[in-house]
């Protein structure tokens, strides 16, 4: 899996001219299931989103977890993180992972973030979506559950 994490202070899906998700201070996460993921890969991914430290402390160091500031998660999917353009200028998918692998990870993703007590809200599995955000910092994180970088 791989995730794209934005410190937001606001953030927001559009679809067909309807907001259907907006947060405040928080993540905003792209999330990518690649074909052969399986649950370890979610797992790593859950855990780094649940314990990644981004947010700035007193003293003005990234010391501090979502936890730690009880900011909310906007979790939009996006099967484009796997696109390869190392050949030619049209991008492959094939490392991307089916619509229903996709679709059942991404719920599985947002189900353990909301069991581990996040306030997270959802893109539009599939649809044409209009995303919007503040950066904050700007601070942006890119997390690969095959530890690729």
């Amino acid at each position: 899996m791989r995730a794209i994490i934005q410190k937001v202070t606001k953030a927001n899906v559009v679809v067909e001219g309807d907001l259907i998700s907006e947060i405040g201070n928080g993540y905003m996460i792209l999330i990518a299931v690649k074909d052969t993921d399986n649950k370890d890969d979610l797992a790593y991914i859950k855990r780094k989103i649940a314990n990644l430290r981004i947010f700035e402390d007193e003293e003005g160091k990234m010391n501090l977890s979502l936890k730690d500031t009880g900011g909310e998660i906007l979790l939009v999917s996006q099967f484009t993180l796997y696109g390869d353009a190392r050949k030619g200028n049209r991008p492959s998918f094939t490392e991307s992972a089916g619509l229903e692998k996709a679709n059942d990870y991404y719920e599985k993703l947002r189900d353990e973030l909301v069991n581990e007590g996040f306030i997270v809200k959802t893109g539009q599995f599939q649809a044409h979506m209009e995303v919007s955000l503040v950066n904050d910092g700007p601070v942006t994180i890119i997390l690969d559950s095959e530890r690729i970088f």
